[in-house]
């Protein structure tokens, strides 16, 4: 006699939001705002006209889905992922789904293959080719564009999609997905494509939504499509046999198990060399934007004038046990802190002097004024000293890389909204 699920973890679960073909959403009336989306153990293609029981895929599923959202939310990116409940559920932030699937390519192959003939398998898109589908099984997910997107006035929690909405949603699918491609690089595998879909939170915000797990994207280690590890396999078989879809399962598995540990070490270190304990102030404000952007900090007092020896002792000492690091020199006056450092050290100094308006000029001079052979920068504000050493660490790691990346993204959402409050004809 079958069973039915009424809690997971401590969560009493409601009626059934939605049902699709892999997945169930409940509702969770003891926590107002959130859902459950529980993974089926089934895997499809071509709008569900082939499919199979996959023992072991929710599990699998959930897991890739919840190591793809925290690496999301760990940059900063919003998201309706709460956290894993159970080995094949997550909680979610409810929100209004919007029909939209947004496609991200970087290679082209597949169904974009197919209609736009001529174009040859591989060929590269630089920017990252985006694509919009209108969710209609029935019609097999017609390609939208902007167009259709905004003249269907979408209404969901209150926001009517409009161009604005589109826009932001074209430029956070396009964050996504090269977050995820810096990600996959470090794994020596390239991500070719994937899609992802936005819902409308409560407050009227567009934020990422659903599922993304090997369903949602094209993923071939070294770059090689013979190596694919994706549902592609799957979609590729005429018939599927026993051995098939052990295969189609150990892929997903490798890709559950390669996002494990993706998330790049904090290996790093910002080192903020004041000349006095007087600009303590001035290095906190360092410090605090560097900790917004997932940097390691740490403060010291040394003067290059008063005590040399003690502070290429410091710098020596940071050396020994560090190989990623990066000095900021925080002196006014005459600032040989950070000439001083940087004629030492063969890694990056950036001068960030606590400039006052009385003698501004001054300050600021000393710092760009360098002696041939100094190669460190000046920058004026705490804010700018923290983005510089962000930019430098971010060569070599995705994660604040990311971190950059979405607060260039916060930026323009910021703007995109103030703009839509004011902007209108108004009779004086």
């Amino acid at each position: 006699m079958a069973t039915t699920t009424t809690s997971i973890e401590g969560y009493k679960l409601g009626k059934v939001l939605i049902e699709g073909k892999t997945k169930q959403v409940y509702n969770l009336p003891e926590h107002p705002g959130l859902c459950l989306l529980l993974s089926k153990d089934r895997i499809t293609a071509g709008d569900g006209v082939k499919a199979h029981d996959l023992a072991g895929k929710a599990q699998i599923s959930n897991t890739t889905n919840g190591q793809v959202f925290r690496l999301l939310n760990e940059a900063g990116v919003r998201t309706a992922y709460v956290k894993q409940c159970g080995e094949k559920a997550f909680i979610a932030r409810k929100c209004e789904m919007i029909p939209i699937e947004w496609v991200t390519r970087r290679l082209a192959t597949g169904s974009f293959l197919k209609r736009n003939v001529g174009v040859p398998e591989g060929y590269r898109f630089s920017p990252p080719k985006q694509e919009t589908f209108f969710k209609d099984d029935a019609n097999h997910d017609p390609q939208w564009s902007d167009e259709q997107i905004i003249s269907a006035k979408f209404e969901l929690n209150g926001l009517t999609i409009g161009q604005d909405e589109v826009d932001i949603m074209r430029r956070t699918t396009l964050l996504v997905f090269e977050i995820l491609e810096r990600a996959w690089q470090t794994k020596n595998c390239a991500l070719i494509d994937m899609k992802v879909e936005f819902g409308v939170d409560a407050d009227g915000n567009i934020v990422l939504a659903d599922i993304i797990d090997s369903d949602s994207w094209r993923l071939w280690p070294a770059g090689d499509k013979r190596l694919m590890v994706d549902k592609q396999v799957y979609r590729n078989l005429t018939s599927v046999t026993s051995t098939d879809l052990d295969t189609v399962k150990r892929n997903f598995i490798w890709v559950a198990e390669q996002l494990a540990d993706i998330v790049p070490r904090k290996d790093h270190l910002v080192i903020i060399l004041m000349g006095s304990a007087s600009d303590t102030s001035h290095c906190e404000k360092i410090a605090t934007s560097c900790r917004s952007l997932g940097l390691n900090v740490e403060l010291r007092v040394s003067s290059a004038h008063k005590g040399p020896e003690e502070t290429l002792r410091i710098v020596r000492e940071y050396e020994s046990v560090m190989t990623n690091l990066i000095f900021v020199a925080v002196a006014g006056r005459s600032n040989g802190l950070g000439p001083v450092v940087s004629g030492s050290t063969n890694y990056p100094v950036i001068n960030c002097p606590p400039v006052k308006s009385d003698n501004m000029q001054v300050d600021v001079w000393s710092s760009l004024n360098l002696p041939s052979g100094m190669g460190c920068a000046t920058v004026l504000y705490p804010e700018a000293a923290a983005l510089h050493a962000a930019t430098i660490l971010g060569l070599n790691n995705f994660m604040i890389w990311s971190k950059l990346r979405v607060k260039q993204l916060n930026n323009f959402v910021t703007l995109k909204k103030a703009d839509k409050e004011l902007r209108g004809v108004r009779n004086v």
